[in-house]
């Protein structure tokens, strides 16, 4: 074992330590964490000293709020594990949901702690790193804030861990001033970031525009009705261009290798990543190992280390609709979801793995043994979790020139929207409109945990439509079966519908209710954040 991965790894079994004995976001982590004063003397102890935001502190959300919330309250997930999720009946006292938003806190506590470890410690290190490593503090706080702040509201800005830390009469911060911080903390990102990355697997200058033009477009519906800012809808059209013409990144061929751990990150032959979390193929310690196959894949036959319990988990009805009806986007379809009797040969370790079950079960991420997959045990599957991906940004920047126009044929939008649809095998089209965008943004990222926040975006400047959407969507059980010799492929599915509509006081996640106990100002009305506050 190199000295680097050494070095990373006792930082991440400190970060652990606190990590797993913390209890509330107000509970921040102290500034003398790791030895932080005999740490932060090099380049590379400043790099080992950021590299645990990119696993660990997001572990408590990626082992299952990320798809509960992402994919199931978004309606294209059933499982009985999620239901309260996508029945908008989630209790204040909800174990995954304090989970995740003690995890989003936990991203921020640590993103502060370092921020002021490389100002205070990192004297001598040369200021292009410690802008750097501000720089990847700087997007992760910023990336918290902005899942916070879609899942529950209005909540408060934590910036400074000593003077804000034991402060139990915190307030909330609006909506508006939530969205206004994290740009800044984007924005300082982009300009702190470098083009290249520093090490594999980190982040780059393009990774910060990419989120810039992702936030750009979700903060343009913020306090609108009907239409959207423009000037927002500007700035998400001016980054995701620059993505687009400058970081070098491009589609990866073929959708379905996109979730293969030999494509794990752009260094090796991904050149589509823009964010991926890097979890190592590791249980010790715990929480730099990424958990999802464990509870995804439909039977351990699949991993063949002793997990695999998902075979109650799949594709809703709602999704098993569209696809059944879009045979053409079998490309995505089979990459996501497993249709009874489709055939995966990489799964199986002495053969061809056959899905046998009546459920479209999650396919998405699951990678098969680790003998085949470069490593890994028990809950440890070796695949990284992409955050952000270029064919996302191709569709935002699809959407922010059609802008709040009703459709376009703008050759620009239709390039890079068609694009996406070329690279799946569906046909191009001529015209699109903000439902085309939408819906193959939800196609394209069935199982990522992003269709949750796209209905965030669209509720924020047209509630009625986004409610419309789920009322609509079919969450209940289905069985499905192969037409034997069919080609193309055909199904025969046998529906149990149900609907869970949302309502404007359902839509948002309640805040947890431990966290109301110890900060009962939390129900006090939200105020304006004070941005002179804020150091430079």
């Amino acid at each position: 074992m190199n000295t680097n991965i050494k070095r990373f790894l006792s930082v991440l079994a400190i970060l652990a330590v606190f990590t797993a004995c913390k209890k509330d976001f107000l509970e921040r982590p102290p500034l003398t964490s790791v030895n932080a004063g005999k740490f932060y003397r090099t380049s590379e102890e400043v790099l080992a000293g950021t590299a645990p935001l990119y696993n660990i502190v997001w572990f408590d959300y990626n082992d299952k709020s990320s798809f509960g919330i992402g994919d199931a309250r978004a309606g294209n997930m059933i499982s009985n594990d999620w239901n309260s999720f996508y029945q908008f009946s989630v209790p204040a006292t909800n174990a995954a949901m304090q989970s995740a938003y003690q995890s989003f806190y936990k991203i921020i506590a640590q993103s502060n702690v370092t921020i002021e470890n490389i100002d205070r410690y990192a004297t001598d290190v040369p200021a292009n790193v410690r802008n750097y490593a501000k720089g990847e503090a700087r997007f992760m706080r910023g990336l918290a804030y902005a899942y916070l702040v879609r899942l529950w509201g209005e909540l408060p800005l934590i910036y400074d861990n000593v003077a804000q830390g034991s402060d139990t009469s915190l307030r909330k911060n609006t909506v508006a001033s939530i969205w206004e911080f994290i740009i800044r903390d984007f924005r300082f990102a982009s300009q702190n970031l470098t083009a290249a990355p520093m090490a594999e697997g980190r982040l780059t200058k393009w990774a910060a525009e990419g989120m810039l033009a992702k936030m750009f477009l979700t903060k343009a519906g913020v306090n609108q009705s009907g239409g959207r800012n423009q000037q927002d809808l500007d700035s998400a059209r001016f980054y995701a261009r620059s993505v687009i013409n400058n970081s070098g990144r491009s589609l990866l061929a073929n959708y379905y290798d996109l979730f293969r751990s030999e494509n794990n990150n752009a260094k090796v032959t991904n050149t589509e990543t823009l964010f991926a979390l890097q979890w190592l193929p590791l249980s010790n310690p715990w929480g730099v190992n990424n958990s999802f196959q464990a509870y995804m894949a439909y039977d351990p036959k699949v991993t063949e280390s002793g997990d695999g319990w998902g075979r109650a988990h799949g594709a809703s009805a709602d999704l098993v609709k569209y696809y059944v009806s879009h045979p053409d986007d079998s490309v995505r379809r089979k990459a996501s979801f497993m249709f009874n009797q489709d055939a995966y040969p990489e799964l199986g370790s002495t053969g061809i793995l056959y899905d046998v079950n009546d459920r479209a079960n999650v396919k998405k991420y699951i990678i098969g043994t680790p003998a085949r997959n470069g490593g890994g045990t028990f809950m440890t599957a070796n695949i990284k979790t992409y955050m952000l991906r270029l064919a996302e940004v191709y569709l935002i920047y699809a959407e922010s020139i059609m802008g709040n126009q009703a459709s376009t044929s703008d050759a620009e939008a239709l390039k890079y929207f068609n694009m996406v649809r070329t690279r799946a095998g569906v046909q191009p089209m001529t015209s699109i409109s903000f439902d085309d965008i939408f819906a193959e943004k939800r196609i394209e990222t069935a199982m990522e945990g992003v269709y949750w926040y796209e209905l965030v975006r669209l509720f924020y400047f047209n509630k009625a439509k986004a409610l419309d959407i789920i009322a609509k969507q079919d969450k209940g059980d289905y069985t499905i079966n192969y037409v034997a010799g069919s080609s193309p492929r055909r199904y025969t599915v046998t529906y149990t519908s149900a609907y869970f509509p949302a309502s404007e006081s359902t839509f948002f996640l309640p805040i947890p209710a431990n966290e109301l106990l110890r900060a009962p100002n939390l129900l006090q009305p939200a105020v304006e954040f004070d941005f002179s506050k804020l150091p430079e």
